[in-house]
């Protein structure tokens, strides 16, 4: 199965990004992970007149727990294509 049909204007030699993208979802799934706890811990810690405030702090912790999820979840979706496609006889794409 594939996923697009060719229109004829891409090059026969193109590869996919899926190494590219595994190895960003690597490196920073754990960085926005120690960044959500890092702010999480920040923002419990904080005074109330602290700059930045802890609402600012509690979002940016919730930000970085969203992309760490995103992260997650395009490593998954990464892996599952890779496995597919060297299952199935891919054509070396990385």
């Amino acid at each position: 199965m594939h996923r697009n049909p060719r229109t004829g204007t891409e090059p026969l030699t193109a590869r996919s990004p899926l190494g590219l993208r595994l190895v960003l979802s690597v490196v920073f799934t754990p960085l926005f992970i120690a960044g959500a706890v890092g702010f999480a811990i920040w923002a419990a810690r904080s005074d109330p007149g602290s700059v930045p405030s802890s609402g600012v702090l509690g979002a940016l912790a919730i930000v970085c727990a969203v992309l760490s999820l995103l992260a997650l979840a395009d490593l998954a979706v990464v892996e599952h294509r890779r496995r597919h496609e060297a299952g199935h006889g891919g054509r070396g794409r990385s």
